[in-house]
């Protein structure tokens, strides 16, 4: 300010001014302060500082308690019970949390759940696999020491699969489709095929198409055979052993038995032959002298219908003698000394025969038994 704009006097009255303005900031400031004067019906924050407030009423907010319950500090609030029908927004608990009563949520995700109550649920328990995880190997496990007990799904194929046996009352059974495949005492209907290696004592069983028995015994379904020891036996039944077949087989009204190889056969009791055939068709009855043999009925050799007990077409020999029947004596041949040759031609005042009685080729033979004129 120019000291031609304003004169002495106006600035020695500026700095009196001045100088009671200081002076009268000063006596206040030494000055105690007045008590704020509150309305009846008005609370500021400067009528407030320290003590207690009871019976506490707001719009929003009233204090019926006799007691402190709620504390505020810097940490947060502080409170024994909290009474609210919602909470809203994200809420985090940081330490354990009681609920005396029914938990209900949309939904739950918890690392591990630990409990021993009974589970009700009106949906299925579900595992879904995400981009970081898949379904196997979930389901239910029992931890203890050691291995853990298992009941989950695995793949390779999908399956459940049980780290422990899996035990049905009396009574129950597994079924596929509603049908019973496997029970405590017996297969179902529908399982129709099998590996068994090994069964106990088999009743009524059946067997449709073929089958095998130790790669030994052999039922030929398409043929009707049955072979033991072949899978391809020339009868209905067969049994092969080395280089020798024995056959029972049927064709028409005739059956047939005995070796279809080249091999001999017996016909055995109390582990000794009593008829021995030959594969070149020579037949022996009994097995030494003391064998006996019987033939009931009539014996016919070269015979289609014996009239006799004994009857042949052709010469026997009784005891090293040979018997036979011609119209003369033998005029070639080997014959031994009393053979006898019948005569096939018998007259009056003819012969009965003749006998050798010296052997040779032919030998000497001289007529027996005159029959008379």
């Amino acid at each position: 300010m120019s000291n031609k704009n304003v004169s002495d006097q106006e600035l020695l009255r500026i700095k009196q001014g001045l100088t009671d303005l200081g002076d009268a900031v000063f006596q206040l400031s030494r000055s105690p302060s007045p008590e704020p004067t509150v309305g009846p019906r008005s609370l500021t924050g400067d009528a407030i500082h320290g003590g207690m407030i009871t019976s506490f009423a707001s719009q929003g907010i009233r204090d019926n308690s006799d007691r402190l319950i709620v504390v505020v500090d810097n940490d947060g609030i502080t409170t024994d019970n909290i009474d609210v029908e919602n909470i809203v927004g994200n809420t985090n608990v940081t330490g354990n949390l009681v609920v005396e009563g029914s938990v209900t949520a949309q939904k739950l995700h918890v690392d591990e759940l630990t409990a021993d109550i009974r589970l009700e649920r009106s949906t299925p328990l579900e595992f879904v696999a995400s981009a970081s995880d898949d379904i196997y190997q979930k389901g239910l496990m029992w931890k203890k020491e050691g291995a853990s007990k298992q009941f989950v799904l695995r793949s390779g194929p999908d399956r459940i699969w049980s780290s422990e046996p899996i035990d049905l009352q009396t009574g129950a059974y597994y079924s596929i489709d509603s049908i019973s495949v496997l029970s405590g005492s017996e297969l179902g209907p529908t399982v129709t095929k099998s590996s068994l290696t090994q069964v106990g004592v088999l009743n009524n069983l059946a067997v449709d198409g073929n089958f095998n028995i130790d790669q030994y015994v052999f039922w030929n379904g398409d043929y009707m055979r049955f072979g033991i020891g072949t899978e391809t036996p020339n009868g209905t039944f067969g049994i092969v052993q080395d280089d020798a077949e024995f056959i029972i087989d049927t064709e028409g009204k005739t059956a047939t038995f005995g070796t279809f190889s080249t091999a001999d056969i017996n016909i055995i009791t109390d582990n000794t032959k009593r008829i021995s055939i030959s594969a070149t068709g020579r037949i022996i009855l009994g097995n030494d002298s003391d064998s006996k043999t019987t033939v009931k009925g009539k014996l016919g050799i070269n015979v289609e219908n014996p009239t006799a007990d004994i009857e042949t077409a052709g010469p026997v020999s009784f005891d090293g003698k040979r018997f036979e029947v011609s119209s003369e004596a033998p005029l070639s041949g080997s014959y031994r000394k009393g053979d006898v040759v019948w005569n096939s031609n018998p007259k009056p005042a003819g012969y009965v025969g003749w006998i050798c009685t010296r052997e040779g080729t032919p030998g000497i033979w001289k007529t027996f038994g005159p029959i008379s004129s």
